[in-house]
């Protein structure tokens, strides 16, 4: 068994090209002992639950992958379990392409960026539509416990449905050419301290421009 995420990516294909390129022999370890990388733990799901966006990867019916971004406040991305994670599925343009190619193939990818500090991990899992409402949506029944463990009540936005992804596999990226970018949060909490200190000099000259012009009367 061993790296769950090796077993299902690296394909004979992949492993061709790995061979072929030098890189096969250094991956051949991760195929060996105990399985391992399919269940998350404490590092993984402090990650997950720090983002507030996120990609995910589909496949249509006719073969085509489909990337689109996921985003909202920190923490919508929800760990559950070790085997488990969900979001609430915020209304956007309503062209619903990723839900409807989960319809006849539930596999998902999902790529999560700490910009900041060089970090990716990727998610390999199978996902599941639950209707916000509890009526049908592409097939899933409602789940309002569901629903209300996911709820964020001061991000006004509309929740259509719960995405659910029993994850397969996990693996962490290198930090290798990800260019660091800062949120506005971010940005921030470091700028923070220098205008307090901006703000503190300003008050000093204008107390001492007082002095001088007390001085000079």
């Amino acid at each position: 068994m061993g790296h769950r995420f090796a077993e299902i990516a690296f394909t004979p294909a992949v492993k061709a090209v790995q061979e072929a390129q030098g890189s096969r022999a250094g991956y051949v370890r991760f195929e060996e002992g105990e399985a391992h990388h399919d269940r998350l733990g404490p590092a993984e799901a402090a990650f997950i639950s720090a983002r507030d966006a996120f990609y995910m990867a589909t496949v249509s019916q006719t073969g085509w992958p489909y990337v689109q971004h996921r985003g909202g406040p920190p923490g919508f991305l929800r760990v559950l379990d070790e085997r488990c994670i969900a979001f609430a599925d915020f209304r956007g343009n309503r062209q619903y392409v990723s839900v409807g190619n989960l319809v006849p193939d539930d596999r998902v990818v999902l790529i999560l960026m700490d910009y900041a500090n060089r970090r990716r991990l990727k998610l390999l899992g199978r996902a599941r539509v639950v209707a916000a409402d509890g009526g049908a949506d592409g097939g899933a029944d409602g789940d309002a416990a569901l629903m209300r463990r996911l709820e964020l009540p001061d991000y006004r936005a509309r929740v259509e449905r719960a995405v659910v992804v029993t994850v397969e596999a996990f693996d962490w990226n290198c930090p290798q050419h990800i260019t660091p970018r800062f949120t506005a949060a971010e940005t921030a909490a470091v700028v923070a301290p220098l205008q307090a200190r901006i703000t503190e000099l300003e008050a000093e000259v204008a107390a001492l421009r007082g002095l001088k012009a007390s001085h000079s009367t």
